[in-house]
């Protein structure tokens, strides 16, 4: 089992990175996820700017061609030379599973495969097929702890040749932390309002700092389902100021509406009670989360469901045909969703 520990992965990726040619990024951070995924893919030396070379793709380009990834990661560069195929938005999806069992089970491929997943549970498939494996290097995202926050502190802040004091720091950590990108761009915007003073204090991070301790989908998700429209914006705001790609919010809606429809159903066919379907279901499901997940199938019809489902897969599919308004219409999309929520409660 190749499993980097956060403490590990600095000198990894210096000495031994080499080694792999398949990498499993994953962890509720989605910011440090795409930081460390960055980190891997320019070690590697292939240019980013090469589309002979470089391939990025969404795990959504894998539905309507599910040996794609195969072919991609085992095909040879045009002008020959290596080149990595990187995945984002990954999670448990069935032809990602199939082409990395295959991938796992053979020799090393020919390219190299980065792979950006989300919060993958303990036993979750992706896991379970490259835990085991040795060509692959595994590597959990989670939240900075205070020593990792003090070190990105210390490191943002010396670039303009900053101290801090220890008011300011007790602050600014209570408002740091949630995910890695978005820490760095305060602490960023911090040391840019504050340069040429030498030392940051307290009153600069309440004047300039916002809060950034928590970037998650699930935070949209729930204000989504609850109807909640200025909770909902809040976390838009939070998941654009930390970079975290907008398409997440939409899958991670999707999946939600899924299950429910698939819960909503499971109740009408056998005249089963909210707590029956939660029990059988809905066992994965975080334990505080549950209570809005419940409240979410009293309200919701399975008419409903199935409309707001058809409506997320509608503009995921016009997110990826008009990449410059997937913002506008992933909002737009949540907006209209959140607001049939409201409805539904009343």
């Amino acid at each position: 089992m190749a499993e980097i520990k956060s403490h590990e992965f600095d000198r990894f990726v210096d000495r031994g990175c080499e080694t792999y040619r398949i990498f499993v990024i994953y962890g509720p951070d989605r910011g440090l996820v795409s930081e460390r995924a960055s980190l891997i893919v320019k070690k590697s030396g292939i240019a980013q700017d090469d589309p002979f070379s470089m391939l990025k793709m969404d795990v959504s380009d894998l539905q309507n061609d599910p040996g794609r990834l195969l072919d991609e990661v085992n095909s040879l560069g045009l002008f020959g030379g290596d080149k990595l195929v990187w995945l984002r938005g990954a999670s448990n999806e069935k032809a990602l599973l199939d082409a990395l069992g295959i991938l796992a089970a053979g020799p090393a491929p020919a390219n190299m495969l980065v792979i950006e997943a989300g919060d993958l549970k303990k036993g979750s498939g992706l896991r379970k097929l490259a835990e085991p494996s040795r060509m692959i290097a595994v590597i959990p995202c989670y939240a900075d702890d205070a020593r990792a926050l003090n070190s990105l502190i210390d490191s943002e802040l010396a670039l303009d040749g900053l101290g801090i004091s220890p008011a300011a720091r007790r602050h600014l950590l209570e408002l740091l932390g949630g995910d890695r990108i978005a820490s760095r761009n305060e602490v960023r915007k911090l040391a840019l309002y504050c340069r040429g003073k030498g030392t940051v204090e307290e009153e600069d991070v309440s004047a300039i700092i916002g809060d950034a301790s928590n970037v998650s989908t699930d935070e949209a998700v729930d204000a989504i389902l609850t109807g909640n429209l200025p909770a909902l914006r809040h976390s838009m705001q939070k998941v654009s100021t930390s970079k975290t790609p907008i398409f997440l919010v939409l899958q991670s809606c999707l999946k939600q509406f899924q299950m429910m429809d698939l819960m909503r159903a499971e109740m009408d066919e056998k005249n089963l009670q909210v707590g029956q379907v939660m029990m059988t279901l809905g066992r994965h499901i975080h334990f505080k989360r549950k209570p809005l997940i419940e409240k979410a199938l009293r309200s919701w019809t399975a008419h409903a469901l199935q409309r707001e489902t058809e409506r997320l897969q509608a503009a995921v599919l016009h997110s990826r045909q008009k990449q410059s308004l997937e913002d506008s219409i992933a909002f737009q999309t949540l907006m209209a969703i959140a607001i049939q929520s409201a409805r539904s409660q009343r």
